[in-house]
């Protein structure tokens, strides 16, 4: 026979119901106890809750996802160039025109606009973190409510259930099977019973069972709250990228001290200028060693990826995580919920011939099959999706009751009661797995192995004779009938898991169901490696055999019947092979590998542990949002690369032509004018642009080694250019004027080849990129014609000999640039793929 009924993974109860109907109770579907049911806290008064709060006795926790604004605008003012930067401004104000002091207001305006984008990915963040915040139920005048986690008071009675997280420390109220995992504080991974009168831990999860608990410290005097507050604070600062600027700065920090002094030394007293003007060409010399606009566009593509992702639901609760996926070559799949929707169809019921009644209800008739199905639903008050498409398909029946709940397990792979009629004949019932419940070569397993190839979940109604109390007590179960589930595939699973072949991301799909039928949905979407599925079972113990455990985690790519404790040892296995893993998933057994993975992501639908641990969570319970979070790293990763050998071929040639004019005791060749002309043409303006393009390449490690590696070569070539000009200039020019000539041939000489650096970046070539590199050549040009432009910045060329020896000079290092460039990919062969303009 089939029955069909359907069942949908966003199933909740009303926000507000009567105490008794939520965790630790045995009520069924439409939330009445059974008679006879204990009688429950009524919790704590409207009263009793305004003067705890009066008192402050509340929840105050830091919000996860964002800082403050006050600390947003501290951390883009004050900061170490700033101050460096605007000190020089201020004495530039003082002894040289308005127009040597433009890079002041270049600072002002960056300083601004990371102040104005950053303040927009915390309004995004706050937004959606409020969006996907998960909400207790707590017991207040007698009703069971939901509330955020932030107005639990102290006293308050908090009722939890699989999958929720444990917000503040408590004493345990009521207990039905309650089972809590406390790895996350103390790295203990079996799951410690609790009874009332037991303390619950902050920052633990309920794996099975449900109940209530009176919470007893809260806010920042719960257990975890400081590390809470340390771990999950808004930061930029953890991740390689911007540790690799903060080193960089560092570096020129160190080279500008020393630099700077000769420099000085050399303007003030050697060439013996008026103090005004030697003062500009020193500051002129120092402002373009600071790389300050890679400060700004690494915190702005940061903040655009936030507000880009925010917009398609995906909540970033640890910016870095945004690089951190980028960098994956290694997906960890949870089958349920993320390659299949959350809710099932019970398709048919199957009964066994062999199930043979004993004491209490006889197994071997379909009403009493469908009756204990229907009673085992009223037992478990937070079913799964597989106990929810029973619900929908086995309504309860008038007199039959659950007395004894066994909540599902996701390490024992069953749930049960103990199931008495009408006519008060109990008998002990099982539902779950039938691989785990059945022995290996019961004829009954022959059977499902058809059911589970065909892609269907199968769970198998046993009787235990053993009791539900004993520790075995599917031991010798007597089966009774099979139903039958069907997973609904996600529509956007294949194209995503297509998305992640090309771009050279394996994909591993880990489930705890049966491995048949996790292999037949993945051939159904057509993942690489489904005809090889392994039963975990038959892996290695990790502790006894580490090598060929990580072997066969690598090379294979969909596993069955995988516990908690071996997804977190996959994961790890497959980091001791060098891969960058993210791990995916919606379930409390979920959790450990998704806390022990470089990056974890939580559907919004999943369990409140999960969401908590995960730096990524997709609201929308979209697994074809990852995508868009991966190619939002890449494009970060990759831009700032790029922009940031720029800035830092703009540093080197600026301490090189320092070092150059203090030993031969000459001129500095610039006005601030003229370098603050030259960093928005060849490197401001086109480094915004280059900051926010799509960029697909996939991020690699050593980033302050890979920028460096051309930005030293390219940055010495320029500034031993640039210079060469220089002297010659000096050789040639004479009389009234010949210093402007002089540092106008210079500045044709470090433009064009700044522009030929900004060139070989920007490709591969767009239409848009070569628009923009002719764009910035086209804006210098004009202000070497333009009479009134010429005055301003204090350019002239005069002549054409020594103007076009500027150009030949530039054409030659553009032309040695290019080998220089092939070299130093050669040079590290391992990164050459991201070498930028690659």
């Amino acid at each position: 026979m089939t029955q069909r009924a359907r069942t949908g993974a966003d199933d909740h109860g009303p926000p507000d119901r009567p105490a008794g109907s939520g965790a630790g109770t045995a009520a069924g579907p439409g939330g009445s106890a059974p008679a006879g049911a204990p009688e429950r806290a009524p919790g704590l008064s409207t009263a009793e809750v305004a003067r705890r709060v009066a008192r402050g006795e509340v929840n105050d926790v830091p919000v996860r996802s964002s800082r403050s604004a006050a600390d947003i605008v501290r951390g883009n003012i004050f900061t170490r160039f700033n101050a460096i930067i605007g000190v020089l401004w201020v004495i530039t104000l003082v002894v040289a025109p308005v127009q040597d002091s433009l890079f002041g207001f270049v600072i002002l305006a960056n300083t601004g606009i990371g102040i104005v984008q950053e303040l927009r990915a915390k309004r995004t963040l706050d937004s959606l973190a409020l969006v996907g915040e998960t909400r207790p139920v707590v017991r207040r005048d007698g009703r069971s409510r939901e509330v955020r986690t932030s107005t639990i008071v102290l006293g308050d009675l908090i009722e939890t259930g699989p999958g929720d997280k444990i917000p503040v420390d408590g004493l345990c109220a009521e207990a039905e099977g309650l089972e809590i995992d406390e790895s996350l504080l103390t790295g203990e991974a079996d799951p410690v019973v609790k009874r009332p009168g037991d303390p619950l831990m902050s920052g633990s999860f309920v794996v099975a069972g449900s109940g209530a608990f009176t919470a007893t410290r809260v806010g920042r005097e719960a257990y975890a709250a400081q590390l809470a507050e340390e771990a999950s604070r808004f930061t930029l600062v953890h991740s390689e990228l911007r540790g690799g600027v903060s080193t960089i700065l560092k570096y020129v920090t160190w080279m500008m001290v020393p630099t700077a002094a000769a420099l000085i030394v050399s303007q003030m007293f050697l060439e013996h200028d008026s103090a005004r003007d030697a003062a500009a060409r020193t500051i002129g010399g120092i402002v373009p060693m600071v790389p300050e606009g890679l400060v700004l566009l690494t915190s702005l593509a940061f903040a655009i990826g936030v507000i880009r992702l925010g917009r398609k639901q995906c909540l970033v609760q640890e910016l870095p995580a945004i690089e951190g996926l980028a960098r994956v070559d290694v997906v960890c799949l949870d089958k349920t919920g993320t390659l299949t929707e959350g809710g099932m169809d019970v398709t048919e019921l199957r009964l066994l011939p062999d199930g043979t009644p004993g004491a209490g209800p006889a197994p071997g008739t379909e009403e009493t099959v469908r009756r204990v199905l229907g009673a085992l639903g009223t037992g478990d008050p937070r079913p799964n999706a597989s106990l929810r498409a029973v619900i929908a398909a086995f309504p309860a029946a008038p007199g039959w009751r659950c007395t004894l709940p066994l909540p599902f397990s996701s390490a024992r792979k069953y749930s049960g009661g103990r199931i008495e009629d009408p006519d008060g004949r109990a008998a002990d019932w099982l539902l779950g797995a039938p691989d785990v419940l059945l022995p290996a070569g019961d004829p009954v397993l022959t059977g499902i192995e058809e059911l589970n190839a065909a892609g269907l979940r199968v769970l198998l109604l046993a009787r235990s004779r053993r009791g539900l109390e004993r520790p075995r007590a599917a031991q010798d179960a007597e089966p009774a009938a099979l139903v039958v589930l069907e997973q609904r595939l996600r529509p956007d699973a294949a194209d995503t898991l297509r998305y992640f072949a090309a771009q050279d991301v394996a994909v591993k799909v880990v489930s705890g169901d049966n491995a048949v039928s996790v292999g037949a949905v993945a051939a159904k979407l057509r993942l690489p490696g489904a005809e090889g599925t392994v039963d975990a079972r038959r892996l290695p113990e990790r502790e006894e055999k580490q090598a060929e455990f990580a072997e066969a985690v690598d090379a294979h790519a969909v596993f069955g019947r995988v516990s908690p404790q071996q997804k977190r040892s996959m994961v790890g296995a497959l980091q001791s092979r060098g891969h960058t893993v993210a791990m995916t998933g919606d379930g409390v057994n979920d959790v450990l590998a998704l806390k022990d993975a470089d990056i974890g992501v939580a559907m919004g639908a999943g369990s409140e542990a999960t969401r908590a641990v995960a730096q990524i969570v997709l609201l929308d319970n979209s697994f074809a949002t990852l995508p868009s979070v991966v190619a939002e790293g890449r494009r970060v990763i990759g831009n700032i690369t790029r922009v940031a050998t720029l800035f830092l071929v703009k540093t080197v040639y600026s301490v090189l032509l320092a070092v150059l004019v203090a030993c031969c005791q000459v001129e500095y060749p610039f006005l601030p004018r003229h370098l603050t002309l030259l960093s928005t043409l060849a490197i401001g303006v086109p480094a915004f642009f280059l900051a926010l393009a799509p960029n697909k390449e996939r991020a690699r490690p050593h980033f302050v080694r890979r920028v460096m590696r051309y930005a030293l070569p390219a940055g010495i070539l320029a500034g031993a250019a640039t210079f060469a000009t220089y002297l010659l200039a000096r050789a040639h020019y004479t009389g009234p004027g010949a210093l402007e000539a002089e540092t106008s041939a210079a500045t044709l000489t470090l433009f064009l080849i700044s522009l030929w650096v900004l060139a070989i970046i920007a490709r591969p070539y767009t239409w848009w990129r070569i628009l923009l590199v002719a764009t910035m050549g086209a804006a210098f040009l004009v202000v070497l014609v333009v009479p009134w432009l010429q005055e301003f910045f204090a350019l002239r060329l005069v002549g054409s000999a020594m103007p076009w020896t500027a150009v030949g000079i530039a054409v030659v290092a553009a032309a040695l640039l290019e080998p220089v460039w092939v070299w130093a990919g050669r040079r590290f062969p391992a990164d050459q793929a991201a070498a930028p303009g690659s």
